[in-house]
């Protein structure tokens, strides 16, 4: 038995649509990504001094900088991580159309202005969760942990500053997943039944996903998927009513 023979077809197709969309809008995907990278650039100094001063540093703990060229590293992986997330919004924006058009709703507009509403929103949840919850439990476990084995609590300033920014990016991308799973399935890219057959698929999707931008630890790793994850079955389960509803009316 082939390879695609082992795969679900709508599987299969709707990795040819993502991939097509994808290499379709590859020209905005850079300019709003460019557009990122210049924006967060600039305000690197801002935030790097704003993070310093908010005391989330656990006490007798240290940040050096080791090399003048640590400080441009910095704003480079910010700007990246701006773009990115802008990039990741106009797609959004983009997908909430095109799903207008297939459920031929009457005001597009509203749709997309609704979407990009919701996104935001989620967005600012996202950041609230690694903020208040996320990024403070980790800093104080790293530094209780490495305490408890007698290691110097000398943090680098990229580490210090990459560490937070990181945990906040995937937090704000992750938070994103209900609005994409919903707009999936109103487009017709996917159906309900099939995500809910592939959902360990999923799962663990989610997982190589969060450690692409999560910090390089299981801990981190794993408070930061789950989350997703039980965003993503909430909206299976909102999906499902909201189609009995929609049978039961009609």
């Amino acid at each position: 038995m082939s390879g695609e023979q082992l795969i679900n077809p709508e599987i299969v197709n709707l990795s040819k649509q993502i991939s097509s969309f994808i290499k379709g809008k590859l020209k905005l995907i850079t300019t709003l990504f460019l557009l990122g990278l210049v924006i967060g650039i600039p305000l690197t100094h801002y935030i790097v001094d704003w993070l310093l001063d908010t005391g989330l540093l656990p006490s007798d703990v240290e940040i050096i900088v080791l090399t003048p060229v640590e400080f441009i590293m910095i704003q480079v992986r910010v700007g990246a991580y701006f773009g990115i997330g802008l990039a990741i919004f106009g797609l959004i924006l983009i997908g909430s159309w095109k799903s207008s058009f297939t459920k031929k709703v009457p005001t597009p507009g509203v749709t997309v202005l609704l979407s990009a509403i919701f996104s935001l929103s989620l967005a600012g949840l996202g950041l609230l969760y690694s903020w208040k919850i996320l990024t403070p439990f980790m800093l104080d476990y790293l530094a209780q942990d490495a305490q408890s084995v007698g290691i110097s609590t000398t943090w680098r300033l990229s580490s210090f500053v990459g560490f937070i920014v990181s945990l906040c990016i995937a937090s704000v991308i992750g938070f994103q997943s209900p609005l994409i799973t919903i707009l999936s399935i109103k487009s017709g890219a996917v159906n309900r039944e099939t995500l809910q057959a592939y959902r360990r698929h999923i799962w663990f999707g989610t997982f190589v996903l969060g450690a692409a931008f999560s910090p390089p630890d299981p801990l981190s790793l794993f408070l930061v998927s789950i989350p997703i994850i039980l965003l993503f079955e909430a909206a299976i389960v909102w999906d499902y009513f909201m189609a009995g509803r929609q049978n039961a009316t009609d």
